[in-house]
């Protein structure tokens, strides 16, 4: 991302917000004759104590060089939630001069170190995997081999579950609710590219869905983002039907970037059923000479194919 990227993003970012805000619930009073949607960038100001020069810079995009103390003023003041918070300041700090590209790992070449392998594969209820900021699929255990197994009859390396979502007409199917999960997809994007600015793969990634996809284009323009640590969902399995997952995503200490995601179904329900049923048809479909992938032995068993 170059500086007039990281400007209209500063820019894009800080107009939508603005707009989503009403005087009301700062206490401000609403008026009348009001032609701006939301708040007026005077009365952003106001509340965040700084002038309507400095606000109308940084909605403008000269964001480098504002103190941590002015960030979270602003980010009071436009009613930022902690995710939305946390992605003004990583485009503050991609702004910024002196700023250090993150350490980016080819996901091509990437493989998983055997401990991490032997972790994943420590999990045997459920599906567990790494990904990274865009979405690629890059170890997993046996089960989520099976549970994303439409993911891996997409051409291309790695298997991606963005690319998944937005370009394959069966993520329509296996996500019941398609629409939240487009959602959550195009918000993990937006926030690692304010994170990593500089990862050529994301932007060729998010060039790529931008061309071949309508609802992605229009979920991307609206620079929503959230963190995504923890909840349940909801699938449509080819093979084993309807299952609701709970899923804990954990930040890798070692792997800066990386996130491994378990997912779980209650004990005694139906869901827990039919992840057995999977993780036996994933043994007899593919056994696990298929399971492994050519040229790894059996114990490394990186998410691509």
């Amino acid at each position: 991302m170059n500086n007039r990227d990281n400007r209209d993003e500063v820019r894009e970012f800080l107009s939508s917000r603005r707009a989503k805000v009403t005087p009301e619930q700062l206490g401000l009073p609403a008026g009348t004759n009001r032609r701006v949607t939301g708040l007026r960038r005077s009365e952003v100001a106001t509340v965040a104590g700084v002038s309507i020069e400095y606000y109308t810079r940084m909605e403008r995009g000269a964001i480098s060089g504002a103190s941590p103390q002015v960030l979270d003023s602003v980010a009071k003041a436009l009613c930022l939630d902690d995710a939305e918070r946390a992605h003004l300041f990583d485009l503050a700090h991609a702004a910024s001069p002196v700023a250090r590209p993150p350490r980016r790992r080819n996901s091509k070449t990437w493989v998983a170190h055997q401990s991490l392998q032997w972790t994943l594969d420590a999990v045997t209820a459920g599906p567990a995997f790494v990904r990274n900021g865009r979405m690629d699929l890059l170890a997993v255990n046996d089960l989520a081999r099976a549970f994303y197994k439409d993911v891996y009859d997409m051409p291309g390396q790695p298997p991606n579950i963005a690319r998944y979502t937005f370009l394959d007409e069966r993520a329509k199917s296996f996500y019941p609710d398609w629409g939240l999960f487009a959602e959550v997809t195009v918000a993990i994007l937006r926030t690692e590219a304010a994170r990593d600015p500089h990862n050529k793969e994301l932007h060729d990634l998010i060039g790529e869905l931008s061309t071949r996809s309508e609802e992605f284009r229009r979920r991307w323009g609206a620079h929503n983002v959230r963190h995504h640590g923890t909840g349940s969902k909801k699938f449509r399995h080819p093979v084993v039907g309807e299952v609701t997952l709970a899923f804990e995503g954990l930040e890798m200490a070692a792997e800066p970037g990386l996130t491994v995601t378990i997912y779980a179904a209650e004990p005694g329900s139906s869901s827990e059923e039919a992840l057995r049923l999977l993780a036996s048809w994933a043994a007899t479909e593919y056994g696990p000479e298929k399971l492994v992938p050519p040229g790894q032995n059996s114990r490394d068993r990186s998410g691509r194919q």
